[in-house]
């Protein structure tokens, strides 16, 4: 089995490193993985994208065109990975992007997590990328547990952020809960 999946924000929101955590994951969970960053001349503020394929059998392309799979933490990245979403796909949105109609493919599954505010109530509002992940490991279970990305962020999580470590364990933790009660269909 093999999944796509781009996550997409602006600089400074954590994709790249929400990617980076979920294939240091997979890669610890023995399977084959890559990992390709993509930001704009910005450091914070301007677009990040990264995408991340997870697969049982050797890849053999780390090129991407639909996606099984989309985080996407703000507008211009709804705007622009939506309609790439493969159909049957995935779309996670977080919810502070302002609803609208989006060209999908058939049978796109969209959940609109309110990612901010769940960080928030956590005290760390840094963590929104990681409920929106934890919402997207529950929506797609068969891709890879939580438990490894957990495990994961333990070993992973850069030194200067270690006294955030269960926080970003809550996190993930929330965005799985709240997986399972947002409406899944469009």
């Amino acid at each position: 089995m093999q999944t796509e999946i781009v996550i997409a924000g602006f600089g400074g929101q954590g994709a790249l490193f929400a990617g980076q955590l979920l294939a240091y994951a997979a890669l610890e969970d023995g399977r084959h993985v890559t990992w390709i960053p993509s930001y704009g001349p910005e450091m914070r503020g301007g677009t990040a994208h990264c995408t991340v394929i997870i697969s049982d059998d050797e890849i053999g392309s780390p090129l991407v065109r639909n996606p099984a799979a989309v985080i996407a933490m703000n507008t211009p990245s709804v705007e622009k990975f939506a309609p790439a979403v493969a159909a049957g796909g995935l779309l996670v949105i977080n919810a502070l992007t302002p609803d609208q109609d989006l060209p999908l493919a058939a049978g796109v599954r969209v959940l609109r997590i309110p990612a901010n505010s769940e960080a928030e109530a956590l005290g760390y509002p840094r963590a929104a990328n990681l409920v929106l992940l934890g919402a997207l490991l529950a929506a797609l279970p068969d891709s890879l547990a939580l438990e490894a990305v957990e495990r994961a962020l333990e070993t992973h999580l850069p030194a200067h952020r270690r006294d955030s470590l269960e926080q970003n364990r809550q996190a993930l933790r929330r965005g799985a809960a709240l997986a399972g009660l947002v409406p899944a269909q469009v």
